[in-house]
């Protein structure tokens, strides 16, 4: 259980500290919201990417019979899809500090409306966050390459534990609103978000790579 929870840490923080549309998204609407609501938003998408972890994690446990045959092809896969992943969002930063103007202020995409209720941010929130297909892909490539075996208790905990990474860093740029966000959507702050999310995704492909071997 400890191992599964403290995978499960650096899984949520590896996905999460991307500043991509939804960190994008989040700060704009926080700049124009109360505290509440903006963190009632920032736990929407933290509980996308818990139930994402949760699925994959049990969901794996329960396919554990199906995959042990083929764990180590899957796990050679699944490697390479976080590399991918992991290259891939480097690159983009690297693509996008360089191509941005160093005058130019962010942009915050953000709903023309500001729902007036946590409840309402926190589903609208939850529901953009679940349409995203990278929080789908990286978890499944993760799980299937390093806990095939995944039981239901060791899948709940992997499941809590990416929540509360992915929750403690949205409410965080949440309450941070025009300060923090300003900072991590600087064209300097998302190099070094995407590049440390990059690093991260890349270690857990090595690890990956290393319960191949063990197998």
């Amino acid at each position: 259980m400890t191992a599964a929870i403290l995978g499960g840490l650096v899984a949520g923080y590896a996905v999460a500290i991307q500043v991509g549309a939804m960190s994008v998204l989040l700060v704009g609407f926080a700049a124009r919201s109360r505290l509440l609501v903006a963190a009632a938003a920032g736990l929407g998408i933290a509980t996308a990417d818990g139930l994402y972890a949760l699925v994959s994690a049990i969901g794996g446990g329960a396919a554990a019979g199906l995959v042990r045959p083929i764990a180590a092809p899957l796990g050679i896969v699944a490697a390479i899809v976080l590399i991918g992943l992991a290259v891939r969002i480097a690159v983009l930063a690297i693509r996008d500090y360089r191509a941005a103007p160093t005058h130019a202020a962010p942009t915050h995409a953000a709903p023309t409306e500001t729902p007036s209720s946590p409840l309402r941010a926190y589903l609208g929130f939850l529901g953009l966050t679940v349409l995203n297909p990278t929080t789908v892909i990286y978890f499944v490539a993760l799980l299937l390459g390093r806990h095939a075996g995944f039981g239901v208790a060791d899948g709940a905990g992997f499941g809590v534990a990416v929540f509360v990474a992915s929750a403690s860093w949205h409410v965080l740029l949440a309450a941070g609103g025009r300060l923090v966000g300003r900072v991590l959507t600087s064209r300097l702050g998302r190099l070094i978000t995407a590049l440390t999310s990059s690093a991260v995704i890349m270690v857990l492909a090595v690890v990956v790579l290393r319960t191949v071997g063990n197998w």
